[in-house]
């Protein structure tokens, strides 16, 4: 959530028309401030539920990315299979094309054999009885008796009529032999294009096959890996709700010093008031206004807001300020420092009670320090250095984060600065 927002506005950025340095210059810091707001939303969560949760995040979108791979091969693979049964119907077809072909073929071949034997025959026994043509004519001019004569030439007429007849069927055996020897080619060459087909498609189904299986044995693999990811960002989320319980009952703790510290600065008030004496006593009183800790831009506001790895809504109690690692931290006003100590979740903290002011008691928190500068239980003065700047506890970089307290409840601290 938090990298497509800072990727948004990285991308606004560079969309940006041309325009003057100051104003590039002013954009990019308002860029730069919000990506620092961005990463800021993250401190209320542990490094390692943040770790965790970008490695189920990566453990996500590795397996869906697997099984997106894996239906996509699967589904070539049906395709390829699909197409391998009608290939194979279509080498079947072609096959038995090839069969009929040279079966047609051989037939036709034995025919013109049979013909050219039968004509063999009528060639012998013309050249022993003489030609038919020239055997008419001799009859002709030979014979006395007409009616003989017509039984002898219809005889050689058919035996003419015959071989001619063979003759005719020899030349259409020969064409038609010569169809049939292009129909076997023909069949050849489709019987062959037809195995290459099916032979190349086999193959692709093969190479599909060990993918699928491959690509099968991946997803199995990221949903072991994801279930780790997932148990392990539980486990680490379970550790961070129980510390932030704890740091509720660390805010009751010192909501309840702070309102009692308020109601004693309240009385002491009054009696100095009901006194009318308005010399400087000691007590902790400020000028009424804050100064800021550090000189740095807020990179998260004071607010509600919802939390980007918990997904509920929750108050963010202070205002981020964005300063390096090391910058002093100035006291907002004159105050006693409280307390001093490590939380797991703010890190180094630093409590001061500035007194009572315009109806409430008013005190400031400092979380995420690197280290302090004055002892607790020290009386500080406006703008004294009281701490540095660091990142300490559930921090995602340097920053001070900066809470106002009214008698024990967080209020935003523009309000007073």
């Amino acid at each position: 959530m938090t990298a497509l927002a800072v990727g948004s506005m990285l991308t606004s950025l560079a969309a940006l028309p041309l325009a003057s340095a100051d104003d590039l210059k002013h954009k990019k810091h308002k860029v730069q401030r919000h990506i620092s707001r961005a990463h800021a939303d993250l401190d209320e969560s542990s490094a390692q539920l943040r770790q965790a949760t970008a490695a189920l995040q990566a453990a996500q979108a590795k397996l869906g990315r697997a099984q997106d791979y894996l239906a996509k091969t699967q589904g070539q693979l049906s395709a390829a299979e699909v197409l391998d049964r009608q290939m194979q119907a279509k080498l079947v077809a072609a096959v038995a094309r090839l069969e009929k072909a040279q079966a047609d073929l051989e037939a036709g071949r034995e025919k013109i054999a049979e013909q050219q034997k039968t004509l063999g025959q009528i060639v012998v026994q013309n050249y022993q009885t003489g030609d038919p043509s020239l055997m008419g004519l001799s009859m002709v001019l030979t014979s006395q008796d007409p009616t003989e004569l017509t039984g002898q030439l219809n005889s050689v007429k058919n035996v003419m009529d015959k071989e001619s007849v063979i003759l005719d069927r020899l030349e259409a055996s020969k064409v038609l032999l010569t169809v049939q020897e292009q129909e076997v080619a023909d069949a050849k060459e489709e019987v062959a294009k037809e195995r290459a087909a099916a032979a190349a498609n086999l193959e692709r189904k093969q190479r599909l096959e060990a993918q699928a299986e491959d690509a099968e044995a991946k997803v199995k693999t990221l949903v072991g890996l994801r279930a780790d990811a997932q148990n392990q960002a539980e486990q680490a989320r379970a550790a961070d709700l129980a510390q932030l319980q704890s740091l509720e009952k660390e805010r009751d703790r010192i909501a309840t010093i702070l309102k009692k510290r308020a109601e004693e600065a309240r009385r002491r008030a009054a009696a100095a008031a009901a006194a009318a004496d308005n010399a400087d006593t000691g007590s902790l009183h400020s000028n009424g206004f804050m100064d800021w800790p550090v000189d740095a831009p807020i990179t998260s506001p004071y607010g509600w807001r919802i939390h980007p790895i918990y997904g509920y809504r929750s108050l963010h109690d202070g205002v981020d300020l964005g300063a390096g690692c090391g910058t002093p931290i100035h006291a907002p006003a004159n105050g006693r420092v409280i307390e001093e100590y490590f939380q797991t979740a703010w890190g180094n903290r630093i409590i001061i009670d500035h007194g009572f002011h315009d109806g409430v008691g008013l005190a400031t928190i400092s979380n995420h320090l690197s280290s302090y500068a004055v002892p607790q239980g020290a009386f500080v003065h406006r703008g004294q250095v009281v701490g540095y700047v660091g990142t300490t506890g559930w921090s995602t970089g340097c920053h001070l984060h900066f809470t106002v307290m009214e008698n024990g409840s967080p209020v935003n601290p523009l309000k007073w600065l």
